[in-house]
């Protein structure tokens, strides 16, 4: 992200216990150090008693300094984070569907995204022209033949080395065994249609139209060991009606998964995201 006096240089990043006098004791710590703090939220969850304060700054600091002299004003079991602000690194994993990953490559080809796309890893072939068109690294990763256990061996030897902070599930069909995700911890996003837990399976624009379904939408979450019921980052809605057929509700799905995915890509890379226990807390 380029220098602004809009834009952060660094973010902090608070997680705690809460307590009375947190912002003074944070922001004056901020100040002592010649940080102008150019942007702030916070927020208390009722149900855990937790802080969280995410703070955008511009100066010289010394991070590791603001964030120990920080964690030294704070309860046990606090969590802090002083970053500079740069793009995520992001590796987009996909089967067949095309809409999510296009959208991204082309966000990314206009300096849109915000995240440094890595490269695109599938189980099939399709969609390498398309990457190929925006000079983005594509990797096949067939998995005819081999367990689930070996297929995910060999995405996580091209993966790995990449170093990616998120991976992204852009309509990626194959569902990541616990052993997979435990290696990515709060580091996967998946994408799909908000009907879930209702009308799972195959066609569920199909099943939609048959009960007469008058809103369709996308969520986007983080992806854990309960398939499809990790922490929610996003999720919109758009409204039906009579007239739309199964091929309109399917394209509208599209549409508005494309929306979500960018937009929670967007939140992740500007650290707008805390976790709270099942839940995810969104400073937009």
């Amino acid at each position: 992200m380029a220098d602004s006096p809009l834009n952060p240089e660094f973010v902090l990043l608070v997680d705690c216990p809460d307590r009375a006098g947190l912002v003074h004791a944070i922001t004056g710590v901020l100040f002592r150090a010649g940080a102008n703090v150019i942007s702030n939220h916070e927020f208390v969850d009722a149900e855990t008693q937790r802080f969280f304060m995410r703070t955008g700054c511009r100066g010289s600091l010394d991070a590791p300094s603001v964030t120990s002299a920080i964690e030294a004003l704070l309860p046990k079991g606090s969590l802090v984070q002083v970053r500079r602000v740069v793009p995520r690194r992001i590796v987009v994993l996909v089967s067949k569907e095309h809409h999510c990953v296009a959208d991204i490559l082309i966000r990314h080809a206009y300096g849109e995204l915000g995240a440094e796309l890595l490269a695109v890893v599938s189980n099939h072939d399709n969609l390498r022209p398309l990457a190929d068109k925006f000079s983005v690294p594509f990797h096949s990763v067939p998995s005819d033949g081999l367990s689930r256990e070996r297929h995910e061996e060999l995405i996580q030897s091209l993966v790995e080395p990449l170093k990616p902070d998120y991976l992204v599930l852009a309509k990626y069909m194959r569902i990541l065994s616990p052993a997979f995700v435990s290696r990515w911890p709060n580091r996967i996003v998946n994408i799909h249609h908000s009907f879930l837990p209702a009308f799972v399976g195959a066609k569920p624009y199909h099943q939609a139209f048959h009960r007469g379904v008058k809103v369709i939408g996308a969520t986007a979450h983080f992806v854990s060991d309960q398939l499809d019921e990790g922490p929610i980052i996003m999720q919109q809605v758009i409204p039906m009606d009579h007239s739309y057929t199964p091929h309109d509700l399917a394209r509208a799905g599209r549409d508005i998964e494309r929306t979500v995915l960018s937009h929670t890509l967007k939140l992740l890379n500007e650290d707008r995201v805390f976790l709270c226990a099942t839940r995810t807390i969104i400073f937009d």
